[in-house]
């Protein structure tokens, strides 16, 4: 770290994209701030224990082992900070975005702003939101103007928990500046951090950078949802027929059908920019919305799927026990946020179904009320009407759904057999 960059680094929010920005930073020689408005998680990670996946409890302890991480609640903490990086939830409200976070974050911390300290926004939003947003709130309350007298960037996080390969350091990322002074100190601290930065000219372009990506993703995963649902009707395999078209080298990417989307990035992501695009242009974003419709009601689609599948048992599916296999809405994640698999629980209760389900990574303090928590064993398998496995995480023995017969709707295609349905 040069000794012309920051020493003391505030990070606001905690979370799943928070957290390994913090210890990342402690690594790299930052004293580290970590705040955040959840006093349980803030009390555990002072305690060395980690909710995010990315961040073992040894790694976490060896952070604060050094006496250069604090998790705390107090903003007072914030006091001659150099860098602020603001990593709060934007999540919509009845379709509409919710940035109070950002807002109540800025708020907290514009005292605290300084002649020459910087500013960086991470949560995702809409395109505008550093320059119409953040910044009048900071210089409102500091009484400093930013450019002169601070600097202001922004810089899409791309955290993929659970990824192997492409963690937050080997992630590249994309950078941005209110000018050319902010952009030069945000890619100095990144690259402190990072293997590799992308500059962009402002922070409009990276705003919409981040929205790009997701919903790139969205509109994909709802054609092969809403081809998934054609291909059952025409009884056609979509999955043989995707696994037959990733074969071509070039011009297609691989996108697989499943039980709606989830986390906060594609079900809230896309709307964000259909919102500022009806907004400010008065016109819709019909790609977006159409992709919407379709993943949004892919749970619905599933739960009328296993109500079939027990009338071509001559079951009912009230009175029926339904086991869901995984609840998190990513692979071998606990993360549950937006996840189908909540959605799918409330179709399937409303239909009058018992519901259980195994799901090792998600906390009791996450997990959905009114649902069992079980063990996949002969003992609740003896009780399961019928299975949906919903998300794939590794180290599921599946085997045993097919060993005992139970009737099973697989829609991540990881089971075979005659009791076996897929999506």
């Amino acid at each position: 770290m040069s000794l012309e960059r920051a020493q003391k680094v505030v990070v606001i929010g905690q979370g799943y994209v928070g957290l390994p920005l913090a210890v990342r930073a402690v690594e790299q020689g930052y004293d580290v701030v970590g705040l955040d408005i959840d006093e349980r998680r803030v009390k555990n990670l002072g305690a060395g224990v980690s909710f995010v996946e990315d961040i073992s409890d040894a790694r976490l302890a060896e952070s604060l082992a050094t006496g250069r991480y604090l998790p705390t609640t107090d903003y007072a903490a914030c006091r001659g900070f150099d860098v602020a990086v603001i990593s709060v939830p934007t999540p919509l409200r009845e379709t509409l975005p919710d940035l109070s976070f950002i807002a109540d974050a800025a708020r907290d911390l514009a005292p605290w702003v300084t002649r020459g300290c910087l500013v960086i926004l991470e949560s995702t939003t809409y395109p505008g939101t550093t320059d119409e947003m953040l910044i009048p709130i900071l210089e409102e309350v500091s009484g400093l103007t930013a450019g002169p007298d601070f600097h202001v960037g922004y810089s899409p996080e791309r955290i993929d928990p659970g990824n192997p390969t492409y963690g937050f350091v080997e992630t590249p990322k994309v950078v941005s500046g209110i000018d050319a002074a902010s952009l030069a100190r945000v890619d100095a601290f990144y690259s402190d951090l990072i293997e590799t930065t992308v500059p962009v000219s402002g922070t409009r372009e990276a705003e919409l950078t981040k929205l790009l990506e997701n919903t790139f993703r969205h509109v994909n995963i709802a054609l092969v949802n809403e081809l998934a649902v054609f291909a059952h009707q025409l009884d056609i395999d979509i999955w043989e027929a995707i696994d037959a078209a990733a074969s071509k080298p070039f011009g297609f990417m691989k996108f697989t059908p499943g039980p709606g989307v989830g986390g906060h990035c594609l079900p809230v992501d896309p709307s964000y920019l259909s919102w500022q695009v009806r907004r400010r242009l008065g016109q819709s974003f019909r790609f977006v919305e159409l992709a919407n419709d379709v993943n949004e009601h892919m749970p619905q689609y599933v739960a009328s799927r296993v109500v079939t599948l027990l009338n071509d048992c001559e079951r009912s599916v009230r009175g029926s026990t339904i086991l869901l296999v995984g609840l998190a809405y990513k692979r071998d994640t606990g993360d549950v946020r937006e996840a189908p698999a909540l959605r799918l629980v409330t179709h399937l209760r409303t239909l009058g179904a018992t519901v259980i389900a195994v799901d090792d990574h998600v906390d009791d303090h996450y997990w959905p009320d009114g649902v069992e928590r079980v063990p996949l064993d002969a003992e609740t398998l003896a009780r399961t009407t019928a299975a949906v496995i919903v998300t794939p995480h590794s180290g599921v023995p599946y085997e045993r759904l097919v060993e005992h017969g139970t009737t099973v709707l697989d829609t991540q295609h990881v089971l075979r057999g005659p009791a076996v349905t897929q999506l």
